[in-house]
């Protein structure tokens, strides 16, 4: 799915919930929807945002992000310890899991069949139904390791 699809399904998310596509909603959601594969914090999302308008505040910003959340385009993250929500894109992504590393915070996306497998099988062995799963490991990274 393209950033103009997903602003156009946020755009009709927006439409069926009663509430208004304003310019600045339509800005942000084309800057954070664009952002496929990263884990940005709120700050970070603001920062992104003020490239292409300055004038766009952090409430502006946290107000739509939550919309998009509800919307289903955007995932909140809570990563280890540190309570910091991280968002990224959803739409129509395939799932996958998460390396964090614990000293840089850096988050590697990966998916594997054969750990997905494992799950299917455990729950199958107690009787679960799976509905939704998330899979953190947290370690140090190459980088960190060196360092």
């Amino acid at each position: 799915m393209t950033t103009e699809d997903l602003v156009a399904l946020f755009r009709a998310y927006l439409k069926s919930s009663g509430l208004k596509s304003t310019r600045q909603r339509e800005e942000i959601a084309a800057v954070l929807l664009g952002e496929v594969g990263v884990h940005l914090t709120l700050e970070e999302m603001h920062g992104r945002v003020r490239v292409v308008r300055s004038s766009i505040g952090f409430s502006t910003v946290y107000r739509t992000v939550k919309l998009l959340v509800a919307a289903g385009l955007l995932e909140e993250h809570r990563f280890g310890g540190s309570g910091q929500a991280r968002y990224e894109v959803t739409g129509d992504r395939e799932h996958h899991d998460h390396l964090i590393c614990v000293r840089c915070d850096t988050i590697v996306e990966y998916e594997e069949e054969e750990v997905e497998a494992l799950q299917e099988a455990i729950c199958e062995r107690h009787g679960y139904v799976i509905v939704d799963h998330r899979h953190e490991i947290y370690g140090i990274c190459p980088a960190c390791q060196k360092a």
